[in-house]
């Protein structure tokens, strides 16, 4: 036809030349996303010194079992977990909990695989091995958890759903108007243009890779977070829910003040105990040590610790009232111990001069346990359970980040306030049986909810996992704190291996974070789609003459995909 031929090899190399960077480019900042699980994978020890018939040898970690006697020296990664048989040392538990401070350990304590002995030489039986240990639920989780979809992500896929049907749509109709013009190369290239730059790679990108980035920089924190939901559902927390007991405080009540009835002589008369006053309340001590001694509850230990007695009765009819006490026979005495609601339930008569001095104790923040023998009222005993250094700034900085702060505990109302107040907390639920947490959990969501108007105003729930499950399921978001229980990691959204409430606002400020970053990234990879498809359609070259070529396209789609990764990177330098 004497008509040149329009060559387009020199725009498909350049193409094919900028796509395939791009998606060099993309996969190694993907690959960055993650480092944190790789980490976490690197921190197994690969050794052990295992004693077996008083030899000692090294095997692979693989081959160690439960029941093997292990010995660990300093400078050493602990192989597995286990509890210390002999010797004392202290543990750097960083890589796992956070917590830069080494924990002194000593017989019978628990050690956790991949921490590392810092001083001296000890022997410890392994208990959980392989897929079992602490750090391989770790590993588990965050990989889990890296895998799943945010809710915000669910825009992003409809949006795809549609996306390549329509772009398909738009090229045929931008070649059919340009070729109508009378152009056949614009035609070409223009619609070339669009299909090269319409990418739903950024939009698929936007949230997995800012979620691997977050749970992994969580990880390195001992912040473990169960999936993309709960990370979202932290970012929309309104309302912190504290237990006390173990949370806001040490969890480690002392015995602080024993008291005894004034008219004690007459009444050990009538209860037929040792008539001196000295020798009563010894006795008194003894029955209370004698029956508290068959509690698990923490004040129970507390208080046989405090008495010390070497020589302990025969208890019978031991029976625990869950939130109220235990009740118990021991010899001719039937013994109550426990809250004033025991004493109401069981209609003992109160001695007013006990009751006096315990409201007195009661202000000063302290727990009473109420004592009576054939029911009569012979003894107070009162205990402090200290309030955490970090729990008054930690309340401080929630409440600079909009947060409403309540307290849940089961002590009166007295002690209750007064331990809030220390910690600068004006929201208190006082008088709570453990049984009862969930329901006020649940209350309190419907309340916040009424009152703000917004099913967003998410409820946390903060205990220590241990007897909190029920209040830890029935919150938005439940954060176990100072455990790697499997109920704890079953039941709560994010679990916390350390004690540090700081960790509890570090959580909070990664999922805001995090939550803002994939919000950049989708409005990123929204806008470039959208402002630049009409574009590459050639909607400018008519008033302004601005045309965008297949070549010049290539690199905007791959641009777009890399800014994505790139942004969610900046999570791992972003101070929580």
């Amino acid at each position: 036809t004497g008509m040149t031929p329009i060559m387009y090899f020199d725009t498909a190399a350049i193409i094919i030349t900028l796509v395939l960077s791009g998606r060099y480019l993309e996969a190694r900042a993907k690959a960055h996303t993650g480092d944190a699980l790789k980490k976490l994978i690197g921190l197994g020890a690969k050794n052990a010194h295992v004693v077996r018939n008083d030899r000692e040898t090294d095997i692979p970690i693989s081959e160690v079992k439960p029941g093997d006697i292990l010995r660990v020296k300093p400078g050493e990664k602990i192989p597995v977990d286990g509890i210390v048989t002999d010797g004392t040392s202290s543990i750097n538990e960083s890589m796992i909990t956070g917590e830069a401070i080494p924990v002194d350990k000593r017989v019978e304590d628990q050690v956790i695989g991949a921490t590392i002995n810092t001083t001296g030489t000890f022997l410890f039986q392994a208990q959980k091995v392989g897929q079992d240990t602490v750090l391989s639920q770790i590993i588990d989780m965050v990989a889990q958890a890296q895998s799943t979809q945010a809710p915000v992500q669910r825009l992003a896929d409809t949006v795809s759903a549609f996306f390549v049907p329509s772009v398909l749509i738009l090229s045929v109709i931008t070649f059919l108007t340009w070729l109508i013009s009378g152009s056949f190369p614009l035609a070409l290239s223009h619609t070339i243009a669009v299909l090269v730059i319409a990418c739903p790679c950024a939009m698929g990108l936007a949230t997995p890779t800012a979620v691997m980035v977050g749970v992994g920089r969580g990880a390195e924190k001992g912040i473990l977070i169960k999936n993309a939901e709960k990370l979202e559902t932290a970012y929309k927390t309104k309302t912190v829910i504290f237990d006390k007991t173990g949370t806001l405080t040490s969890g480690s009540p002392q015995v602080t003040d024993f008291k005894i009835m004034d008219n004690i002589e007459e009444v050990a008369q009538i209860l037929k105990l040792p008539s001196k006053k000295g020798a009563t309340a010894d006795f008194i001590k003894y029955v209370i040590a004698s029956v508290e001694n068959l509690s698990e509850h923490p004040l129970a230990k507390a208080v046989v610790q405090y008495f010390q007695k070497p020589q302990l009765g025969q208890v019978t009819d031991f029976e625990n009232l869950e939130g109220f006490g235990v009740k118990a026979k021991l010899n001719h005495l039937d013994v109550l111990i426990g809250n004033n609601k025991l004493f109401e339930k069981t209609r003992v008569l109160n001695s007013h001069g006990l009751i006096n001095k315990a409201k007195l104790l009661e202000k000063q923040g302290k727990t009473i346990i109420y004592v009576a023998l054939n029911h009569k009222h012979v003894a107070i005993i009162a205990l402090q359970d200290t309030l955490k250094t970090e729990a008054k700034d930690a309340v401080s900085k929630l409440k600079k980040m909009g947060m409403q702060v309540w307290m849940i505990t089961g002590d009166n109302e007295t002690t209750a306030n007064a331990i809030a107040q220390a910690a600068g907390i004006s929201n208190v639920l006082a008088d709570v049986l453990p049984q009862q947490k969930a329901a006020k959990v649940k209350e309190l969501k419907s309340i916040t909810l009424n009152k703000h108007y917004s099913a967003s105003n998410h409820v946390a729930f903060i205990g220590d996992g241990i007897n909190d499950a029920p209040a830890l399921a029935a919150s938005d978001i439940g954060i176990a704190m100072g455990t790697g229980t499997d109920v704890a990691i079953e039941t709560a959204g994010i679990t916390i291996l350390n004690k540090d409430l700081g960790s509890v606002i570090s959580a909070i400020k990664l999922s805001r974070v995090t939550m803002n970053i994939i919000k950049q990234n989708l409005f990123w990879a929204f806008g470039y789609n959208i402002l630049l498809i009409p574009v590459a359609m050639g909607f400018l070259y008519p008033v302004f003459g601005i045309t965008l070529n297949p070549a010049l396209a290539a690199f905007a789609m791959a641009a777009s995909s890399i800014s994505v990764v790139t942004n969610s990177l900046r999570l791992k330098k972003v101070k929580i």
